[in-house]
Order: C-alpha cells, then structure tokens, then sequence
C-alpha cells in the first residue's frame, strides 16, 4: 500500500511539473495541434521513464535500463532547472506587475516576452545541467581533524574514510566507482565506513564493483549501515552485496575495534516496512560500550538521537546530499536542518554529514560537489608540567 502511495504522490507531483513546462512551450513556441501533441506524448513518457527504468532492472533488461536511465535522468535535472528558473522569472514579472498596481511605479529591469523568458530559463537549465554533469564526476577529498583525550598519547592516529550515498546502480557504476576508491586509497584509511545508500534499487550485475570493494582492506576494517536504498533494493541482496564487497553491516550492533575505539550502527528508518530488527533506542545500544573509547556511531540519516548525546564522540551521516541540485538545498534544509559538514552538538558530541559520493536519480550536481571524507582521529596532547 505505501509503494502505491508513493508511485502515486510521485507521478502527480513529476506530471504537474511536466505540465507547468508544456504551457510555458505552448505558449512561448505558439505551438500548433501537431506539435502540442508530440510534445505531450514526450512529456507523459518521460513522467513514466524512472519506473520505466526499475521495471527493466528488474525484468533483467540492462542495456535498456540505463539507456532509459540516463534519457530519463538527465532529462528530470533539465527539467527542475527549467522550472526552477522559470518560476524565478514568474517571480520578478508578478513583482513587477504588483509594484507597477500598488505604486504606480515601473522597475527598471526590463520585460521578457514569453519566448524570451522560455529561452532565457532554458538556457540557464541547460547551462547549469552541463555544468553540473561535470561536477558530478569530479570527487572531492574533505579532511576533518578531530582531537580527542580518549586516544592515548602513545597511539598513532586513527584515519576514517567516508563514503556515503554512492548509489551503485545503473548509471553509477565501474567508472564512477574508480573515481571515489581512488581518492579512498590515496588516503591510506585504518577504517573505512559506509555511510548507507551504497546501492541504489538494484544490486544486479554489479560483480565489478563488488571486487573493486573488496580490494579496499583498511588496517581495521569496514563497517557499514542500511540506508533507505539498501531496504528498496532489497534486504538479503543488499546484504549479501555489502558482505562480499568486505564490509562488516552493523544492524543496531556496536562492537570495540581491537581495544582502541568503538563503533557502533544502525538501521536506516525505511527498514520498519522491511523486518528491522534489533533495537531502535540508540542509548541503549551505546551504553554497552566502554565509555573511555572513542565512539563513532553511523547513521544513514543527519538526524540526532538526544538521548544519546554524550554517548557517542562522532556520529558520521549522508543521507540529504546537500540538496544534490541547488536551489533544493533550500527545501532539504527544511527536513535535515544539520545537512554538510562538521557540526558541534550538545555533550561534547559531532556529527558530520556527507554530501554523498554519488547522485541519485540525475546524474547531475550543482554547488554540491561529490566526496569522499577523510577523519583523522589524533590523540590530544596535554600540558607539559613545570619542568
């Protein structure tokens, strides 16, 4: 019943879009019964096209999927740009006529015809989506130094690398994949985590990136957590994907790392509607671990726990992208408030959010490069005594 709420609620809300798009055209190309027809049909297709593509995942039609992926894809980035854009000129039009009704006056800016203001949208959407295919490819390294009086003096630092939200699929794959375990194995991490969202809906034919994974073997491991996207791909299969790839899933489990610091994960939410299991209360989950170790705790999600707040040092999260194709990172605020970077929370407590090392759905990033994090742990050095 939810998956048919959500197919619902999506294809509504992707078809009022595409039918604010077809009356600027119409009405900005003065297109003729022919044409309108044309571009109707292309526009209810491209509505249907995401579905399109995970039916012929699953259906075992791979070459088809990611055709139908990337014309998809591509095409709904162009499109929210288009929008975007479009409604920005709506904006300053209405403005206008509003102050022009109100105060009699007429701002200087000067009026677009409808074919301007279609083309100028246009050439923005297209710019920014070229744009923003490029930086999609171009992983960055963010390092984050974080001190901590629970690492003994005497110990080496610890290095965390983080990926988040890579979204191995039909259109992220070998190749992009490369791109981020380059930047991970430069790095040289003692721990790399998987932040959730590792694949996408599907983990077929995916036997490549699995080994490229699995050659990543850091001093004390990887560790992973179910992200909403492992819950749609399935359980067992992303399961099974993460395990073989090397990875250590940590399913509301905590484990200490060879005495020297703790880790603990959890499920993401969406895994209520597909068997979670174990416990749900993050404290008490926490509580089991020794208090003078450093704690790291991964949570697919940028939301916080105050129960927990003083019981874990770092939580690391991905999850919102930072918006992926700006100016959504205005509305993604508004659910995940604590949405990039290193934050300081209450009893001592981080959190650091990925902006993902991947895309979902376009291929495509704007002001909201790719990464892959890099955490150095270091031991803090205390006061020399009068000598």
């Amino acid at each position: 019943m939810g998956f048919v709420l959500f197919i619902s609620a999506f294809v509504t809300l992707y078809g009022t879009i595409h039918f604010y798009a077809f009356m600027k055209a119409k009405k900005a190309l003065s297109l003729g019964t022919g044409p309108c027809i044309f571009l109707g049909l292309f526009m209810l297709f491209m509505v249907v096209a995401p579905i399109i593509v995970r039916v012929s995942e699953n259906l075992g039609f791979e070459p088809f999927a990611k055709t139908m992926a990337y014309i998809g894809y591509l095409w709904m980035g162009l499109l929210f740009l288009f929008v975007i854009a479009s409604l920005f000129l709506d904006a300053l039009s209405l403005t206008a006529h509003l102050v022009r009704m109100v105060l009699n006056k007429t701002l200087s800016f000067p009026a677009l015809s409808n074919r301007q203001a279609f083309m100028a949208a246009l050439t923005v959407a297209v710019l920014a989506a070229g744009y923003g295919f490029f930086e999609a490819l171009k992983i960055r390294t963010e390092h984050v130094h974080i001190t901590t009086a629970k690492l003994r003096e005497t110990q080496r630092p610890i290095r965390i690398v983080q990926i988040s939200d890579v979204h191995l699929g039909v259109i992220v794959r070998e190749h992009r994949l490369e791109r981020i375990l380059s930047k991970v194995r430069a790095a040289s991490p003692d721990l790399l985590v998987s932040t959730g969202d590792l694949v996408d809906g599907q983990t077929d034919n995916l036997a490549g990136a699995m080994g490229m994974l699995r050659e990543i073997r850091p001093r004390y491991g990887k560790f992973a957590v179910m992200g909403n996207h492992e819950f749609y791909a399935g359980n067992d299969l992303s399961m099974d994907f993460m395990t073989q790839a090397g990875f250590i899933v940590l399913r509301e489990e905590a484990r200490t790392v060879e005495n020297l610091f703790n880790i603990a994960g959890v499920d993401d939410p969406a895994g209520r509607g597909y068997s979670l299991r174990g416990r749900s209360d993050v404290r008490d989950l926490l509580s089991e671990l020794p208090e003078d170790k450093f704690t790291v705790l991964l949570k697919h999600r940028p939301i916080i726990d105050e129960n927990s707040l003083g019981r874990f040092d770092l939580q690391l999260s991905g999850h919102a992208h930072k918006g992926q194709i700006f100016p959504f990172t205005v509305l993604v605020r508004l659910f995940f408030p604590l949405i990039s970077g290193l934050y300081e929370l209450p009893s001592g407590s981080l959190l650091y959010v990925s902006r993902g090392s991947g895309t979902w759905g376009p291929p495509i990033r704007v002001l909201s490069p790719p990464e892959v994090t890099v955490i150095d742990v270091v031991p803090e050095e205390k006061p020399q005594g009068p000598g």
